[in-house]
């Protein structure tokens, strides 16, 4: 066993070992795809060092292992994605020493991990490695195995795979810049989106500021919980942007929008061929979120197994494409949110027990808008002004019967259904003006009063018809019906008593 250090004679270099770097340096810098870039150095070393095999490792210092990113000759396609700790092999001790290495006979070296071998169907007789090298800095391995020919290794093959590995490692560190940039640059036009400000002043809307802002500087995973259209995503926006992560990308997906298979490629990418239509590689949103936020709207929707790789990405913070063996690695801040009772679908088997308390570490409850109804004006005033900018059209004026109505109405969609009434509101108004006219039928009640109907009259009956839609909703529970409604339940019994409203008897 013999194992060489490395030295530089003058000369070394002939005419034909000049041209056959020249051309592997012309090889390896075609691309700035990383995949190809490092299939390019596989093929160069092989070629230049007339070897039967070659691969290029990459060194993943968050998890320390060695991770085979290219290779070339027999079983070659099935290394990729292949690891193992640097703690092991000859790769292992080159990456760590960042010094290469020469090994006449592997089996008579310590280092030498057979079970490579073993698992590749490969007989490994000798090796040169050396490190991929970059401002001082180790990224990987790149490795020759078996002079062709039945001949060994020699100082010289060491030397210029050194001198390889120098050229090898400027390619990869430029092909890895351009991947990360690459990502960057998807994962910020994924997530771009003119923000939106929180509109409101209530209570329960500041509570949920404070909490906000308060879990924003730490990375711990938020839970966010309440009705459709209070406002989830605007919350989690709100987090990302107060937080350390602000630069880099919020990616949002709604997990209950997208069936199991597609739901998997989106959220951890695909590798090409992984299923029908899968024709390239595609990055997943973990990975476009790389340093950011990754915002998982209707969590409570997803199926089991999908559950179990996320749990995963939470607790190791990697995960595997579909269709592939590569382990990725990701830095990302999660942050979820249902409008279902988690607990509820725990009980049921629905939904994981770990997978709940994993993501249960920072609940935030949003106030649906019955709860917060001095923050209606302030909205429907800001979409108003919203809708006018986005239509081009002038900013029409809400009159005081249509905003009451507004202000009374129980919105169980929530900010979202109170836009989409805005939006309609403004389009159908006339005279830059929205009255009762311009509102749905559930929130104006009848339009066609009797003609011999007083102003007085008509309010009155609009009056009582919101009482009795406010009870029928409540199932006639007086507390609930008059908390709805924003008075007190004395308030509401004097109503009860003046419009005399009964509840009907069954078979009315």
């Amino acid at each position: 066993m013999t194992e060489k250090a490395v030295s530089v004679p003058s000369g070394f270099i002939d005419e034909g070992t000049l041209a056959a770097l020249l051309e592997a340096s012309a090889a390896i810098n075609a691309s700035l795809e990383l995949p190809v870039t490092l299939n390019a150095i596989a093929r160069s070393a092989a070629d230049v060092l007339s070897a039967e095999a070659s691969s290029v490792l990459l060194l993943d210092r968050q998890r320390n292992k060695l991770v085979f990113k290219a290779a070339v000759g027999a079983r070659g396609e099935v290394q990729d994605g292949e690891e193992f700790e640097v703690n092991v092999s000859i790769a292992g001790r080159v990456a760590a020493t960042g010094k290469p290495m020469l090994v006449p006979d592997v089996r008579q070296h310590p280092d030498f991990f057979g079970g490579i071998d073993e698992k590749f169907q490969f007989t490994t007789r000798g090796l040169l490695a050396a490190p991929l090298r970059y401002r001082d800095e180790n990224i990987g391995v790149v490795e020759v195995l078996n002079k062709r020919g039945g001949q060994e290794f020699t100082e010289r093959d060491l030397t210029i795979l050194q001198v390889f590995a120098n050229l090898a490692a400027i390619s990869t560190s430029n092909a890895q810049m351009h991947e990360a940039l690459k990502r960057e640059n998807l994962g910020l036009r994924e997530g771009a989106r003119q923000e939106q400000p929180i509109v409101g002043n209530s209570g329960a809307l500041k509570e949920v500021i404070q909490l906000c802002d308060r879990v924003a500087a730490t990375n711990a995973t938020v839970l966010l919980l309440g009705e459709t259209g209070t406002g989830k995503e605007l919350s989690a926006r709100r987090i990302h942007a107060v937080s350390p992560r602000q630069a880099r990308p919020f990616i949002a997906i709604n997990c209950a929008a997208l069936p199991e298979t597609l739901l998997e490629s989106e959220l951890f990418g695909h590798e090409a061929g992984a299923f029908t239509g899968a024709l390239g590689q595609k990055m997943g949103r973990f990975e476009l979120a790389d340093g950011g936020t990754i915002f998982l709207d209707e969590i409570g929707d997803i199926s089991r197994s999908t559950q179990i790789k996320l749990l995963r990405v939470l607790q190791e913070r990697e995960f595997v494409r579909v269709g592939g063996t590569q382990t990725i690695t990701c830095d990302v801040r999660i942050i979820a949110a249902t409008n279902r009772d988690l607990k509820d679908a725990m009980e049921k088997g629905d939904f994981r027990e770990d997978l709940y308390y994993r993501l249960n570490v920072f609940p935030i409850h949003m106030p649906p808008l019955r709860d917060r109804r001095e923050d209606i004006s302030l909205l429907v005033e800001h979409f108003v002004d919203l809708t006018a900018k986005d239509f081009g059209c002038p900013q029409p004026q809400v009159i005081s019967e249509a905003a009451s109505l507004l202000s009374a109405y129980r919105w169980p969609g929530n900010i979202r259904e109170l836009r989409n009434v805005i939006e309609r509101a403004v389009l159908l108004c006339d005279a830059d003006v929205i009255g009762r006219e311009q509102l749905p039928r559930e929130i104006a009640g009848d339009l066609k009063p009797a003609p011999t109907e007083d102003v007085a009259s008509t309010l009155e009956g609009y009056e009582k018809a919101l009482i009795v839609k406010a009870l029928e909703e409540n199932d006639w529970n007086q507390t609930k019906a008059a908390k709805s409604l924003g008075i007190s339940r004395d308030n509401l019994r004097y109503r009860l008593r003046k419009y005399q409203i009964k509840r009907p008897q069954p078979g009315e």
